[in-house]
């Protein structure tokens, strides 16, 4: 087994996860690209103490930046979680926000 906070990198705080938040109990994180959908669903019950219900993934490719004049350059690859909570449970940690 992974370790949670290896698996979780950090949480995504934009006008649509919040949004998210509010009309279905969805949190949206960013992930290890190596995770898959048992191993975040088993971090977060445990660092949260939470009941999920469903976890939903996506891999975001990098786009193409400059990197000087002529030489293009590559913003680096991510892994995204949308994880849909049980009904009646939420992440205390980040109601605040």
């Amino acid at each position: 087994m992974k370790d949670p906070r290896q698996v979780l990198r950090t949480l995504l705080i934009s006008e649509k996860s919040l949004a998210s938040r509010e009309k279905n109990n969805d949190y949206v994180f960013e992930v290890d690209r190596n995770a898959n959908k048992i191993d975040i669903k088993n971090a977060i019950e445990k660092l949260y103490h939470v009941k999920v219900e469903k976890v939903m993934t996506m891999n975001n490719p990098g786009k193409q930046r400059r990197m000087g004049r002529y030489r293009p350059g590559f913003t680096p690859e991510w892994k995204k979680a949308i994880v849909k909570l049980a009904k009646d449970q939420k992440i205390v940690e980040f109601e605040n926000l």
